[in-house]
């Protein structure tokens, strides 16, 4: 396809129902293999080695283009940044992206306009680096993967985490499991101004509970949707602003017993289970239990072994990573990745 007519096909995409866009982004998304005709090892492998998450990154070959039609996904969803107004046109290109113009407040803007990814170059690699994301690699290993300096992949990972951060469901449902775990308190990268001591590389913390640990609340229904927390505090009042309005009376809420915890389900009406021995239900009511949360708070501290040791202001970023791959489990891909870094994640899609 010479320039002309590649340029007349993205101008048609504004005319794609929404069906025809995810039918030609799944067209698109082809493995690279199968358009020039070189063997493929199989389903999601790539012949040269590369993971699944890698290969697919490689498929998405077009840079800005790709960009470009996982951003119309979004303004035809959020329409306007600037007042929400679905009365849109397109309005030129601008830096390889195409603009619109809002009827309404008559602005300009493009489909990242507003988003954590706003005016981030090097599209062509963001693939990359959203796949390195799913294979949960260090940043010195991103960077490594994208060609690109280490603070690059570091500011890339946290510019992409951003609105993943504060994607979470707005309800759950049925029996809902809630229970605190705790994170050891970083200041990593901090240089100067601690409030402590600096530890060294293997030294300890006090031990059992201190102020040291930092409390970070889970609770999850049983069809999988999960809301965290890092926690200022372990009272009721934090909690409260954690899970209020997500945990509801029309749940059946699990927990182990801890004060603060009972006390924002008996201040919120929600009929509490306290249970006294965790992973072991009574006979009476077996579907009582937490087994599922601490699961959760398992595979996390397991995940978050791999980056020996996140800074405490990071936390949220982490959890919400954590929260993204576990609610797109098999379907997690560079693009489902960078519409969650623009703010289309698995949660907030559910709510469209």
């Amino acid at each position: 396809m010479d320039q002309t007519a590649f340029q007349a096909w993205l101008e048609g995409i504004a005319a794609l129902t929404e069906a025809q866009r995810v039918a030609a982004l799944g067209a698109l998304c082809v493995p690279v293999a199968d358009v020039v005709g070189e063997p493929v090892a199989g389903p999601g492998i790539d012949p040269s080695g590369a993971t699944p998450s890698a290969a697919r990154a490689q498929a998405m070959a077009g840079g800005a283009a790709d960009i470009a039609l996982l951003g119309q996904r979004r303004v035809d969803i959020s329409g306007c940044p600037h007042c929400d107004s679905r009365e849109v046109v397109r309005w030129g290109r601008a830096s390889e992206m195409p603009r619109y113009r809002c009827k309404a407040c008559k602005r300009s803007f493009n489909a990242l306009t507003k988003t954590p990814l706003a005016r981030l170059r090097k599209k062509d690699k963001w693939a990359t680096q959203t796949a390195a994301m799913i294979d949960g690699l260090s940043t010195a290993k991103a960077a490594d993967r994208c060609g690109v300096h280490y603070t690059t992949a570091f500011r890339w990972r946290h510019r992409f985490l951003a609105s993943l951060s504060g994607d979470k469901p707005t309800a759950l449902n049925g029996i809902v499991e809630g229970d605190e775990t705790f994170i050891l308190e970083s200041f990593k990268g901090k240089r100067s101004d601690l409030p402590r001591k600096a530890r060294k590389r293997g030294g300890t913390s006090k031990r059992g509970l201190s102020a040291e640990q930092i409390p970070v609340l889970v609770a999850r229904d049983r069809q999988g949707a999960t809301t965290d927390a890092v926690l200022p505090k372990l009272d009721r009042a934090s909690i409260t602003t954690a899970l209020g309005g997500v945990v509801t009376p029309d749940n059946d809420f699990c927990c182990d017993g801890g004060t603060a915890i009972v006390a924002f389900a008996k201040r919120a009406g929600i009929p509490a289970h306290v249970l006294s021995k965790p992973g072991k239900p009574s006979r009476q009511a077996p579907d009582y239990h937490l087994n599922n949360v601490n699961a959760y708070h398992g595979r996390l501290k397991e995940w978050l072994r791999r980056f020996h040791g996140v800074a405490t202001k990071n936390l949220p970023n982490y959890l919400g990573w954590r929260r993204t791959l576990e609610a797109l489990g098999q379907k997690a891909t560079p693009e489902a990745m960078i519409l969650g870094a623009i703010g289309l994640g698995p949660y907030q899609q559910q709510t469209l």
